[in-house]
């Protein structure tokens, strides 16, 4: 897809001293020690989410300010470099720190390449300014096709998270019944979501469902429908093999759950998926059983989409390639950022699998 990611550069980004030019794969596996930088690379989306939110400011002050983002703070980092890279387009933007903690755009540009042409056009879209000028860029007729092919870009980089399985988690509560354009990031529209497939993609639904039955042997089937009295909402509901009686999410265990939200996104129909899919420790709560079942979805959707993860887990990352690795240490007091080379995992591989030279510090990524 032309607006997945071909390579990455980050500079002054909290751990990330500097990560230049670096590659994207269809399929790329974090792995490291916790506090090595994995997270700040995910986040980081969050972050640029963010910016295209036009909510810069409150996102920088809710979380601290300035200074929680710049590489060991003002004192030692000036600025934020950022550029994407997607196919021959690409967004990037330098951010310096305020006198309030804050941060505002020293430049922000963007290249766009239409096929009439042989070589992008770059344009710098204006400096000084505290929240993303690519909206009102694009409200400029000249700019206006490079500006939103940008902006739809961006937004098609999805990151999901799972991990809120609480009382209160809004995948457990009522949904808008029409809310099911898409799986929603914290998949609040689940039900719905589901509901939507079981009546439109019927054998993808079947599989959805196929795979929760692997991981959860006593799971029967979804009770798909509107709230009684009100047309408009559904809840999720299902039912538990040899029994007449429904349950709601409530009766789900953390782990089941969030398996059935990582099989809906994974598992969806070719023309939902997301350019790009991210999810942080997505083996939460899991089962090695449903871990393992858990990276066969993996493969699967990295063959529709880019899948970037980040991940803990010696078991999943036992069902992967090395290519598929990116190993992050931190070294000098800043994320490090590599590929395994081939000829070091050549020797290793016959005698070890791939999660067990992790476990054991042969590839690095532990402390």
């Amino acid at each position: 897809m032309e607006n997945q990611l071909s390579q990455i550069t980050i500079r002054g980004y909290k751990s990330i001293r500097e990560l230049n030019s670096f590659k994207m794969k269809n399929l790329n596996i974090l792995i490291g020690a916790n506090g090595a930088g994995k997270s700040n690379f995910i986040q980081m989306f969050s972050f640029l989410h963010n910016i295209l939110a036009l909510n810069l400011q409150n996102h920088v002050i809710k979380n601290g300010g300035s200074e929680t983002f710049l590489y060991h703070g003002g004192k030692i980092t000036d600025s934020i470099f950022l550029q994407f890279e997607f196919g021959q387009n690409s967004y990037e933007c330098t951010l310096e720190p305020t006198s309030d903690q804050s941060l505002f755009f020293s430049n922000e540009k963007i290249c766009y390449h239409d096929y009439n042409y042989p070589n992008p056009y770059c344009t710098t879209i204006g400096s000084g300014h505290r929240e993303s000028a690519l909206k009102t860029d694009s409200s400029k007729s000249q700019y206006k096709r490079m500006s939103d092919y940008v902006i739809n870009a961006i937004k098609s980089w999805k990151l999901y998270h799972f991990h809120d399985t609480g009382f209160t988690a809004k995948v457990k509560g009522l949904a808008d019944i029409n809310d099911n354009g898409f799986l929603r990031p914290d998949a609040s529209n689940l039900a719905s979501y589901l509901y939507y497939l079981k009546n439109n993609h019927k054998s993808h639904y079947d599989n959805i469902t196929d795979l929760i039955r692997q991981v959860a042997p006593f799971f029967d089937d979804f009770n798909l429908r509107p709230v009684p009295g009100n047309e408009n909402q559904i809840r999720l509901e299902w039912s538990e093999k040899g029994s007449d009686s429904y349950y709601n999410a409530h009766s789900f265990s953390d782990g089941t759950l969030r398996f059935i939200c990582l099989a809906a996104l994974l598992m969806q129909p070719e023309d939902k998926f997301p350019s790009v899919i991210l999810l942080d420790e997505p083996e939460l709560g899991l089962h090695p059983y449903a871990i393992s079942v858990l990276a066969d979805m993996i493969r699967f959707a990295a063959l529709k989409t880019q899948v970037i993860i980040s991940t803990q887990s010696v078991t999943l990352v036992n069902h992967f390639e090395p290519d598929d690795l990116i190993i992050v240490n931190r070294e000098d007091g800043q994320s490090v950022f590599r590929r395994p080379s081939p000829e070091m995992m050549e020797e290793w591989l016959e005698n070890y699998a791939l999660g067990d030279l992790w476990e054991k510090n042969l590839i690095g990524g532990r402390p």
